[in-house]
């Protein structure tokens, strides 16, 4: 690849992944916090309630590209059992902050993304920009894992109140990694968020599938990766090497 600046990276699947136990322990912390709060949740209703109540959003979201949030998903799923709690009360903060503490735990990080990143920080500016309801969970995922230091811009979509692919959020990794959109690399496993979506935006898109490749169960999240592949003219790696050997980076 050629006059490469910078290079931007998707979060979770394709810097890290996460053990499959974590949403169903997420689910379980986030029932014990409600009942905690007074309220008489039924476990397993609730976690179907929960699960209607994301597709809802989900098909506002795909529509105009707006980021939701659990608390609205979590009010929702509550009153389909006859309990009312605003998305904005108080009480909703630590529910939300158990449910995730899940997601914290079980996550990890791709073999040699450390070491990866180490490299390409010598030569490139790094930026991140991740789908993720909750920024404060994604943020301490990061740096749980080492990997804050590493980013000069880390973006999240909680944030940007918009997700990926909307070309707003492309904008904004550019006017904050301060070089022109295609001196700009953009990695990332999902095909219609990540490439389809940096392709728009005028980035040169690299489609990474460890996780495809490695039989690796991928990270729960508000929207899996798409299953459609991108267009055979956008690089595929399947591993840290095949990065830096593209970008011609290699140690």
């Amino acid at each position: 690849m050629q006059n490469i600046k910078a290079v931007g990276f998707d979060l979770f699947n394709t810097l890290i992944t996460m053990e499959t136990i974590a949403l169903k322990d997420a689910m379980v912390r986030l029932t014990n916090s409600l009942r905690e709060m007074g309220l008489n949740v039924a476990h397993e209703s609730f976690v179907q309630a929960y699960r209607e109540a994301v597709l809802q959003f989900l098909q506002q979201t795909k529509r105009d590209g707006k980021e939701s949030h659990n608390r609205f998903w979590i009010s929702t799923a509550l009153a389909q059992q006859g309990l009312s709690v605003s998305p904005e009360d108080p009480d909703m903060s630590p529910a939300v902050e158990s449910y995730f503490s899940a997601f914290v735990q079980y996550t990890k990080l791709i073999p040699g993304t450390k070491e990866m990143l180490g490299i390409l920080q010598e030569r490139y500016r790094i930026g991140l920009l991740s789908n993720f309801t909750h920024p404060p969970a994604a943020k301490n995922i990061m740096s749980e894992l080492g990997l804050t230091p590493f980013f000069e811009v880390v973006l999240i979509s909680g944030d940007l109140g918009y997700r990926k692919p909307h070309g707003s959020v492309f904008e904004e990794l550019i006017e904050q990694l301060g070089v022109q959109r295609n001196e700009i690399a953009f990695v990332g496993d999902d095909p219609e968020a990540d490439v389809a979506g940096a392709l728009r935006a005028g980035l040169q898109p690299i489609w990474t599938t460890y996780v495809r490749d490695n039989n690796v169960s991928p990270a729960p999240g508000m929207l899996g990766p798409g299953d459609d592949a991108p267009d055979p003219a956008v690089p595929r790696i399947s591993n840290w090497q095949d990065l830096l050997t593209l970008l011609n980076a290699s140690s």
